[in-house]
């Protein structure tokens, strides 16, 4: 697969990575170890060389996943992981919590999971309003000296925290939403990011599968997918939204290629530095991820795209209001 590097890092990726969330966590029962041990495993097979994870995830058995399944050829990939959460006795998220001894002692704690001796990219999971992010930053690159760490990240920060973080340790990536049905990073965050040199990394770059034209609005999500809390993907707003996955579906016939593939390669046009991180648990769904790094959009494509979105609202928010608070802080 091609490469691209993360901003001006030096942090030289997968064009397209995986993200490993629903893997264990997010979207109904956790995927058997061994298959999901595998999955990882024919991912780095194909190309891949870019893992996302996080201790909230599970919360752990993510991070335990990916340590088993990356430890034959941990020094050929990239692992990015995240901090910044309190978790009860249940396994549920109690607050949010980025002091600098927190910061530390999940850093130690995810090398152990992770069955390596250092993170290749740490990211704040979301920016906490009780700890100034210059000590997030400034623990980080405490970090970064001391070898546990070699490149810092944020997730869902807003421009004013990614310029003072970037100030006190430079910020290799920032991880937020973006897709064909989520473009508020146009705003303010992409020419922000082009500014700093810093690399983007996309999750949900498949709408949370919507964009895929698996789902309609006669779908039922299991009872621990967390889908059926979010507004966007109420029957109402999936009715709506069907446009928006029409356009893609036309385009991907016309291009020989997916629906998914489309919104990818999209993605990947937009700017050299995009690193979009689309999650599975299925091989031939990985395996048409990885080959929308081979889908060339012209720039007649990407001006009809334009216009034809310009056409569609897209309906529905994409976090209920509690969640909404936590993002570009």
């Amino acid at each position: 697969m091609q490469k691209r590097e993360l901003g001006k890092s030096g942090l030289e990726v997968s064009a397209i990575g995986l993200g490993c969330m629903g893997l264990s966590y997010g979207y109904g029962p956790a995927t058997d170890i061994q298959e999901a041990v595998s999955l990882i495993r024919q991912a780095f097979e194909r190309g891949v060389t870019f893992f996302d994870t996080a201790e909230a995830y599970g919360p752990y058995k993510n991070e335990e996943l990916l340590g088993e399944a990356l430890a034959p050829f941990r020094s050929e990939v990239v692992i990015a992981t995240k901090f910044g959460f309190n978790f009860d006795a249940n396994g549920g998220q109690s607050g949010m919590n980025s002091r600098p001894e927190h910061i530390r002692a999940v850093a130690d704690q995810a090398l152990k999971r992770l069955k390596t001796d250092v993170i290749d990219l740490f990211y704040q999971h979301r920016v906490d309003p009780d700890v100034p992010i210059e000590d997030v930053a400034g623990t980080v690159k405490a970090l970064i000296s001391e070898g546990k760490v070699k490149h810092f990240g944020l997730s869902e920060a807003g421009v004013q925290t990614i310029r003072r973080a970037h100030a006190v340790q430079p910020v290799t990536a920032l991880q937020s939403e973006y897709s064909l049905w989520w473009r508020e990073p146009e705003q303010e965050i992409l020419p922000t990011l082009e500014k700093l040199g810093i690399g983007f990394v996309p999750f949900s770059p498949l709408g949370k599968g919507f964009l895929t034209g698996a789902i309609s609005e006669a779908t039922t999500f299991d009872s621990k997918d967390f889908r059926n809390i979010v507004p966007r993907f109420s029957k109402e707003a999936r009715k709506a939204n069907q446009a928006l996955v029409d356009l893609l579906t036309a385009i991907a016939a016309r291009k020989k290629a997916t629906s998914a593939q489309v919104a990818l390669a999209w993605l990947l046009a937009q700017k050299p530095w995009i690193v979009p991180i689309p999650g599975t648990t299925k091989l031939h769904r990985l395996e048409e991820n990885i080959r929308a790094a081979e889908v060339e959009l012209t720039a007649e494509d990407l001006t009809n795209i334009e216009s034809a979105l310009a056409t569609i609202k897209v309906e529905g928010d994409r976090y209920p209001a509690h969640l909404q608070a936590r993002v570009n802080r």
